[in-house]
């Protein structure tokens, strides 16, 4: 959510840097999970058939990105009063998401590790 005006205009100072914090977990920490849901439960019930795997991880990271934008849209009204874009723009996190996790994934195949490149992870 674009949240960088607020980020920058709130007049909050420090006091701003704890809910700026809260609101960044939103896609870390809430990504974390989404993934390891996927890892954990849908994907051991999926087929093993590549392109199945490839297509199920990336509706995934749609669903879990654009749920993980409203929560952190929610949070930042709730704290902040500041409002977010606007709602015919629901799609924009689960893309973002989707970016962000193609950027991790790409990390983690450039140092060997499994990933959704490789097909390992």
């Amino acid at each position: 959510m674009l949240l960088v005006p607020c980020l920058l205009d709130c007049g909050g100072g420090l006091a701003f840097w704890p809910v700026a914090a809260l609101l960044a977990l939103w896609p870390s920490f809430g990504g974390h999970w989404v993934e390891v849901w996927f890892l954990n439960w849908l994907r051991p019930r999926l087929s093993i058939a590549r392109g199945l795997q490839v297509g199920a991880r990336i509706g995934v990271w749609f669903i879990g990105g654009t749920g993980l934008a409203t929560g952190m849209g929610l949070t930042a009204m709730a704290l902040t009063g500041f409002r977010t874009a606007h709602l015919s723009a629901w799609w924009l996190g689960g893309v973002a998401f989707i970016g962000i996790e193609l950027v991790i994934h790409l990390v983690l195949q450039s140092r060997g590790r499994p990933s959704l490149y490789n097909g390992r992870g």
